[in-house]
């Protein structure tokens, strides 16, 4: 995630291009470090569904206490996992524009991601933000708040544009109840809470199945992230991926490390004896140069992980604080634990 997922070697280039189905971030990672303040209810409860309540809505985002009197109309998002909560949420027709893929939008939700504009391939530059004129910006991670991306919290809000950063992914080792009070948010700003509701017990209730079937496991599998890094291996510390991993009955090797993302060596990967590898895909390589690329390491030949030839691939925008998880779940618990989902 350096805007990984960081994905997100340029996350902070700006520029008008068309819309491209990129198998990563790029090369940015988000700030998975900072602390994210507990959600808060409305001043008044909105009626729920209704799309119209003029009853405000009070959310704390980042830190700061945020008030809608209003339902967006023109709403921006910015990163595919933020895209697809508004795009479940039924939202495309308060949608202004969109931008920053990861991959290909999910199936279920390209009619819907068809009629929103497309303002960029990565972060647009302000002046093309502002060209589309919103009025509410969504951004998944911090990097798109910056001078260099859209501008700053603060410029925006100067702007009359009410910005909302996704919590969830901005926060050391985010559950998903973390991820729901996201969802469960722009529910209420856009006065669409029982749509919100019913999306957060879907994903409930495909989880419990996936978990359900893979059980308790007393010695979980040792699991090591490869993002990226041929010198110097970036993997995933305390993450939402370490949560799923840890959810599929598995522990991330380096989830003793206190921030999102860390770069580390191939000696101490080795040390860690991991069982199996999870690969994510996106980027300037593809998925076979990451995997060949591993199974040839000599630094590596005696990790259980490579002499099995364990490792699973995850896409980047399945491992996001967003409506994948289950997708992600099953990825992750059908690689470690084949065995229980067999027919």
């Amino acid at each position: 995630m350096k805007a990984k997922y960081i994905g997100i070697r340029n996350w902070m280039l700006t520029g008008i291009a068309a819309v491209l189905f990129l198998t990563g971030c790029g090369s940015a990672t988000p700030a998975n470090n900072a602390s994210a303040p507990n959600n808060t209810p409305s001043q008044e409860t909105a009626k729920a569904g209704d799309g119209n309540s003029t009853n405000p809505v009070t959310v704390q985002i980042d830190g700061r206490t945020v008030t809608f009197t209003e339902v967006p109309k023109r709403a921006v998002s910015l990163n595919q996992h933020v895209t697809e909560v508004m795009l479940a949420l039924g939202l495309e027709d308060k949608m202004a524009g969109t931008a920053y893929l990861d991959d290909s939008i999910l199936p279920e939700y390209q009619d819907a991601y068809a009629k929103v504009p497309v303002l960029s391939a990565k972060y647009p530059s302000k002046e093309v933000l502002l060209a589309a004129e919103p009025d509410f910006v969504y951004a998944g991670w911090k990097s798109a708040f910056t001078e260099k991306a859209v501008g700053t919290i603060d410029g925006l809000e100067k702007l009359g544009i009410k910005p909302y950063l996704h919590q969830s992914s901005n926060m050391t080792g985010p559950e998903p109840e973390d991820v729901f009070a996201d969802i469960s948010n722009i529910g209420r700003i856009f006065r669409v809470e029982e749509k919100a509701d019913e999306l957060i017990e879907k994903i409930k209730k495909e989880m419990k199945e996936i978990t359900d079937r893979i059980g308790e496991q007393k010695e979980p599998l040792r699991v090591f992230v490869y993002d990226n890094g041929e010198d110097q291996p970036f993997t995933a510390a305390n993450n939402y991926m370490t949560t799923l991993i840890r959810l599929a009955g598995g522990k991330n090797v380096f989830d003793d490390i206190p921030k999102g993302w860390t770069t580390t060596s191939w000696e101490e990967v080795v040390a860690r004896k991991a069982d199996v590898i999870v690969i994510v895909d996106y980027g300037d390589k593809t998925v076979e140069q990451k995997r060949n690329f591993l199974l040839s390491k000599k630094e590596l030949a005696e990790l259980p992980a490579i002499q099995n030839k364990r490792l699973i691939v995850l896409p980047l925008s399945a491992a996001a604080e967003g409506v994948r998880a289950p997708l992600a779940l099953q990825t992750l618990a059908e690689g470690f634990y084949p065995e229980a989902f067999k027919q």
